[in-house]
């Protein structure tokens, strides 16, 4: 059971959160951003919004898993990859035995 002190800090802490959510959304509204005290790109303007993060290369497994998903040798008769039967094909290529 927390004592009256440890619940006025946490009654504290949730009022100032509360206060500083609300102080971002008055700013936000002007346009300032308040932690790169900078204005934001106006609507419709290519910005932070509308950049879109780099995807990761493919893993030489990835790249094989995905060559070699849809041939019938490595599918089970209900649709399930085999991959145990991939694995070992895999470990058979040049990229499969190749070690970091």
């Amino acid at each position: 059971m927390p004592t009256k002190r440890e619940r006025d800090y946490y009654r504290m802490g949730f009022q100032d959160g509360r206060k500083f959510e609300r102080e971002d959304f008055e700013e936000s509204d002007r346009g300032i951003d308040r932690f790169t005290s900078r204005r934001f790109p106006p609507e419709g303007a290519r910005g932070l919004s509308t950049i879109k993060p780099r995807k990761r290369k493919l893993s030489a497994w990835n790249k094989y898993v995905k060559a070699n998903s849809n041939k019938p040798r490595f599918r089970y008769r209900n649709g399930k990859l085999n991959l145990k039967k991939m694995g070992v094909a895999f470990r058979k290529t040049p990229a499969g035995r190749k070690k970091k």
